[in-house]
């Protein structure tokens, strides 16, 4: 928190004392304090040069951060700790000692018709579960696709029902696409499901452990590459990572303010000269050589004084978010017989969509004798869910476990809701365009705002990706590179798949992530 009146200069300029490094980056402000904001705070820390944080909220970690409520500690969604770029995994390491990392086992599968099925889908696995029947109408539907494919494979619908038939899209890929995304998979972009299934059919499935067993061996050119079976956790959840790398920071002299949201980016003369922020009603204006921000995109733009043209407006309000709701639910550990770190509920009769299950990605988020299961929810901010009061959202969340069959609602000891507006960027047919309008107006504007992490860039970004973008754009102000953090994020592989990269080149890489193309809504 600052004490600053509207017409006190901001902190020191950031200059530090390593010379000419330092000399080159000028005075920093860094907007927003979740992985990609504080990576660029610390990177910046080990060249010796301060910076400013200015964060809205009063907690740091982003959708990353650990929250805590009468002494239980639960995550804002799941955040496995895996990634293929060295220089991330070496940062973590750095923050944290290795006593403070878990290493867990990959475990979670799909809730469907009181069963439970193996993710990724297996289909012996699947077919077993649906029964002899059932398991025969999948295999005859896959089977008929083969005679008569979709008409569209354009789009996750026809490409998913082009290789498991329409049978098992129907169990295992229409509801949950729906509940995360809000609009039927008919309408989402094919690419998204092909990085995940990639190689991966009903046929292929079946006739690999046949071939194994008559011929011996696999053909490895075929052979779909395994995800990842074990990961890394902090103790007490990532937070911790983000709560450490604050004291970091903050003990190398850079000044993190919470509870300061940026109202305004000033600039003149094709550069922005401050940040202006408030808190507790008082405005201060932050000086800034650079400013490195995590807000969301479009905020960032609509921030700018003196204002943006109207069609970069326009850009801006046409970018969208789904946001995200979250209610923990504290059980008797004894309630839950489930050893998953979370578990997709493909039931369309409730709304939740996963449950995550905290016992399992650390004992020490847990005590008593009791675990902590968090149902998740993609809302919209405004909608009757989003604005429901809390006791009536736990009331829900508890008739929902029930009515899966999961837990009794008696069995709940207490709740806790947790929401999280503008959490999953929404790449629909129209965000591209968007973003270019924006990123071009910038780069002839503004070209020492540094748009960096998920929101910041408006791009589906894992956490590794966030920091990544981060360290990347540290080195462009500080050492004068020009790597192009917009390459970093998508390759063709799954973020789970492949080999982690030990080379701590900064060059750009795919790390692997994309999101659905969604249609626009009319």
């Amino acid at each position: 928190m600052t004490d600053h009146d509207s017409t006190t200069p901001g902190p020191d300029d950031g200059t530090g004392s390593s010379g000419g490094d330092a000399t080159r980056a000028g005075s920093i402000v860094i907007i927003g304090a979740g992985p990609a904001g504080l990576t660029a705070a610390y990177e910046l820390s080990r060249l010796g040069i301060t910076s400013t944080v200015l964060e809205a909220d009063d907690v740091v970690g982003g959708i990353s951060r650990t929250v805590q409520r009468d002494g239980w500690r639960f995550d804002i969604g799941g955040h496995r700790f895996f990634t293929k770029v060295g220089r991330v995994e070496a940062f973590w390491h750095e923050i944290l000692d290795d006593d403070e990392f878990l290493l867990r086992p990959r475990s979670s599968r799909i809730y469907y018709k009181g069963k439970f099925y193996d993710y990724p889908i297996k289909p012996l696995n699947a077919l077993r579960n649906l029964g002899p029947a059932e398991a025969v109408r999948c295999v005859a539907s896959y089977l008929w696709v083969r005679v008569r494919p979709p008409k569209d494979m354009s789009t996750l619908e026809g490409y998913v029902a082009a290789n498991y038939g329409w049978r098992l899209y129907e169990h295992f890929f229409k509801t949950y696409s729906e509940k995360v995304w809000g609009v039927p998979p008919s309408e989402i972009g094919a690419d998204w499901g092909a990085q995940r299934i990639k190689g991966m059919s009903l046929w292929q499935a079946v006739w690999e452990p046949v071939r194994t067993r008559l011929f011996g061996r696999r053909d490895r050119k075929k052979q779909v590459t395994s995800l990842i079976e074990q990961f890394q956790y902090p103790k007490y959840g990532p937070g911790m990572m983000w709560e450490r790398c604050r004291d970091l920071v903050e003990a190398a002299g850079t000044k993190v303010i919470m509870r300061t949201p940026v109202t305004a980016i000033r600039h003149r003369d094709g550069r922005a000269v401050a940040v202006v922020a408030e808190s507790d009603g008082v405005t201060t204006e932050y000086p800034a050589d650079h400013v490195i921000s995590s807000m969301p995109f479009s905020q960032l733009l609509k921030a700018m004084d003196p204002p943006v043209p109207p069609e970069v407006q326009a850009a801006a309000d046409d970018l969208r978010f789904r946001d995200f709701l979250s209610i923990a639910l504290v059980v008797p550990a004894d309630r839950v017989p489930w050893q998953d770190n979370w578990i997709y509920i493909h039931a369309p009769e409730v709304k939740t969509m996963r449950v995550q299950n905290f016992g399992s990605w650390s004992p020490y988020m847990v005590r008593d004798g009791r675990n902590v299961l968090g149902l998740e929810y993609t809302v919209e901010e405004g909608d009757e869910w989003w604005s429901a009061p809390d006791e009536e959202l736990i009331e829900r969340g508890k008739r929902e476990l029930e009515q899966l069959g999961l837990v009794n609602a008696r069995d709940v000891e207490a709740g806790y809701v947790v929401r999280m507006p503008k959490a999953y960027p929404v790449y629909d047919d129209a965000y591209q365009r968007n973003v270019a309008v924006l990123r071009a107006w910038l780069e002839e504007n503004a070209p020492n705002v540094h748009p960096v992490g998920r929101n910041g860039m408006h791009r589906y970004n894992n956490q590794d990706h966030s920091m990544y973008t981060a360290m990347l754009t540290v080195e462009n102000i500080v050492k004068g590179t020009d790597h192009d953090i917009w390459a970093v994020n998508v390759e063709d592989e799954y973020h789970e798949e492949g080999p982690v990269r030990d080379d701590p080149s900064p060059t750009p890489r795919g790390t692997g992530r994309d999101a659905p193309v969604l249609p626009r809504k009319r």
